[in-house]
């Protein structure tokens, strides 16, 4: 049996891991759909290594000259998801969705009625639009799959089990590059040193989020959506060796440790062979870093991002929306080199304290738009009307 499937962001680190996947076992997959926003080259690649007939590419510029490209071939671009039933005439087997920021939500929500199971690896929009997501999901009869790792390792630990039976869970954070460094010394933390990972190679948007440790304040969301547990059962700890990648205690008083090497492919191999007892290669287990695995609490002084919890409303609300919106922006200046490393969480503390914001505590998204409407709003406020950054 083929399965057929689709890769929304398939030139990203995530879809070029599984495109390398399934490159292993060829024949038994057709990929209908591949997506990226500006990368149309690497695209128009890998549609003709796959043999894919459709393919998104969202940035204008990037349309026009892949368009151009393709007059010759039978491959049809477009411009966007708006047009996914012209593409798919009965559901397929698998979308895995990596794009980064709030700009995955759209595609997730919309493209959930065209799959049997969808694999999101986009945080953002678990984080802001769960409720919508979650919506899809029921109505369409459609498995979900969360590919970070850590959700991912909690999936798996919680197979066949009840959300009553889960005491706690607990978020394991590598503590970035800053994990050892003097705090005295934060405020002269270069750009440089913030992207200086110690155990994953990732983008620099995601790099910046790990040493603030936002991304982990996004992960205590996403479990607390994904599992409907609540945030006194969520914990982040400290593990250096990112070896250990969630920890699951049960009410019978078992602990579930869910362990793999620091690769992102493990997840990403099982989110498509999920059910199937597949093997993977994979290295023995490291037994020194069982033997040290050196867990500690998260100390605030150290990650003051980590306050950001005692702020978090127990529903899926809007604020979530301001919070990342907030962030991008903040971080975006930093990777520009406007802002110091220290003025991403003091700058993102005072502003959604604002009391035009702390109103969104109490509403929950209707519909995208809700939240692609916040999201340029705080952008824009963010840098026009509160910090001045006119040159942005």
């Amino acid at each position: 049996m083929i399965n057929k499937l689709a890769i929304i962001g398939s030139t990203g680190s995530i879809g070029k891991n599984l495109l390398n996947i399934i490159v292993k076992d060829k024949k038994k997959f057709k990929i209908v759909l591949l997506s990226a926003n500006k990368n149309y080259l690497t695209l128009y690649k890998q549609a003709l290594k796959f043999n894919v007939k459709n393919l998104i590419i969202t940035d204008k510029k990037s349309f026009k000259i892949l368009q151009n490209k393709t007059k010759k071939t039978n491959i049809k671009v477009f411009n966007s998801f708006d047009k996914l039933e012209t593409i798919f005439k009965k559901k397929i087997d698998y979308v895995m969705n990596s794009i980064t920021g709030i700009d995955g939500l759209y595609p997730s929500v919309k493209i959930i009625k065209y799959t049997k199971k969808i694999a999101i690896a986009n945080k953002e929009s678990i984080v802001t639009g769960w409720n919508l997501i979650l919506r899809e999901l029921k109505k369409n009869k459609t498995k979900f799959i969360p590919v970070d790792s850590e959700h991912f390792s909690i999936w798996y630990g919680l197979k066949n089990l009840k959300k009553e039976s889960v005491e706690k869970i607990y978020l394991t954070a590598s503590g970035g590059p800053f994990n050892k460094i003097p705090i005295k010394n934060f405020k002269s933390v270069t750009l440089e040193q913030a992207l200086k990972h110690p155990n994953w190679k990732m983008g620099k948007k995601i790099s910046v989020d790990s040493a603030t440790m936002i991304n982990k304040i996004y992960e205590v969301i996403e479990a607390k959506n994904i599992f409907d547990i609540p945030y006194e059962n969520i914990e982040i700890v400290i593990h250096p060796r990112s070896y250990v990648h969630a920890l699951i205690k049960l009410n019978n008083g078992l602990i579930k440790i869910i362990a793999h090497e620091t690769t992102m492919k493990i997840p990403i191999f099982n989110t498509l062979y999920a059910y199937k007892h597949k093997k993977i290669p994979s290295k023995p287990i490291n037994i020194k870093y069982l033997n040290n695995l050196n867990f500690k609490t998260v100390n605030s002084q150290r990650y003051p991002m980590i306050k950001l919890l005692n702020l978090l409303p127990s529903k899926n609300t809007l604020f979530e929306t301001v919070i990342v919106s907030a962030n991008d922006t903040l971080v975006d200046l930093f990777l520009k080199r406007k802002i110091k490393f220290i003025n991403i969480h003091k700058e993102l503390f005072k502003f959604i304290k604002l009391k035009e914001f702390i109103k969104y505590k109490k509403i929950s998204p209707k519909n995208i738009q809700d939240i692609i409407k916040l999201n340029y709003y705080v952008r824009l406020k963010l840098l026009k009307k509160v910090y001045k950054f006119s040159d942005v």
